[in-house]
């Protein structure tokens, strides 16, 4: 073994070549780090993260500086995006983990930050929507930048995106794509525009951080995810799952039922805009509970060590599909 920028990595069996193990991602992935994210963006005086509010600005400039600090590379020269939606002000925080495949490819990673905010004087806190999910956007992002830090490249480059707006009809999420679609999005590092028939994948966070609604009553080691069959590479989640000793139980639809499963998947989560547009989405979701758009969502409802393997898991199935 070698020691490379304070990590070590274990040498191939031939030609005496050294291959990165994703398994040194793990070292900056803590259930306590993902708590005190989620922990910040719940906190009272934000809100709730209503969107055009002053507690939804904060956030976006606390989530552009994670971006840098993370040494994800600004596209078209910034991390934050602002756009209109009904006359009210909104903003994407946007980075890039390049990739080495000529020519470009990405696979566009999101989350929405927004909530509902503060109704009749009464906080909705949002901890698992979708404090959760942006916690879990983060620690990706800080996952695949420490592999960049040891020289680890990937064929797509990753497109990090926190999302507002999703709360005004998926309006972050639509923006995002009009910026795409106008050739605004540029590669920092080719210096060229993002073309729309260059995003391969869309992979969306909606709701992580829950064990209250398992796919089997006592089993709280659970994941969802929603695709289509053909495209969503299943086959690559549960060969991560298996060798990495992960354990989630996986299911690919909403607790069994269609008419819910294409409500999740089709309609009313950001995946939706770019579905639309043919882009193969993919949905990552640990489900509905009786505390999502209520008072009652706060951090101290949510798993930290469970959601840290499904960001584990995550992490290793984008691992293998870029």
């Amino acid at each position: 073994m070698i020691l490379l920028l304070g990590v070590y990595v274990p040498a191939a069996a031939q030609g005496g070549r050294y291959r990165i193990s994703p398994k040194n991602a793990e070292t900056v992935l803590s259930a306590e780090h993902i708590r005190s994210s989620v922990e910040y963006l719940c906190q009272p005086s934000l809100g709730g993260r209503a969107f055009g509010s002053e507690g939804n600005r904060k956030v976006a400039a606390w989530l552009e500086k994670e971006f840098m600090d993370l040494q994800l590379e600004p596209m078209g020269g910034a991390w934050m995006h602002g756009f209109r939606s009904a006359g009210v002000w909104g903003r994407n925080i946007v980075g890039l983990v390049p990739g080495s495949a000529k020519p470009s490819r990405y696979v566009v990673v999101m989350a929405h930050f927004d909530n509902l905010g503060t109704l009749g004087g009464q906080l909705y806190p949002g901890a698992d929507s979708n404090a959760s999910g942006a916690a879990a956007l983060l620690e990706l992002a800080r996952m695949f930048t420490h592999m960049r830090s040891c020289r680890k490249t990937y064929g797509c480059g990753l497109i990090f995106a926190a999302l507002d707006g999703k709360e005004k009809d998926l309006a972050g999420a639509a923006d995002l794509w009009r910026v795409i679609k106008e050739g605004r999005l540029k590669d920092p590092v080719s210096g060229e525009a993002v073309d729309p028939t260059q995003i391969v994948l869309a992979v969306n966070l909606d709701q992580l951080g829950t064990s209250l609604a398992p796919l089997t009553k006592g089993n709280p080691n659970y994941l969802m995810m929603l695709s289509e069959a053909a495209t969503g590479r299943r086959s690559s989640l549960e060969a991560a799952n298996r060798d990495q000793g992960i354990g989630l139980e996986l299911g690919y639809d909403y607790y069994g039922s269609k008419d819910f499963t294409n409500l999740f998947y089709r309609r009313i989560s950001s995946q939706r805009v770019f579905l639309e547009q043919g882009i193969p989405a993919v949905m990552f979701t640990s489900g509905i509970t009786l505390n999502n758009n209520k008072t009652t969502d706060t951090p101290d409802t949510l798993d930290y060590a469970l959601l840290r393997k499904r960001i584990q898991l995550i992490f290793y199935w984008l691992d293998k599909v870029l």
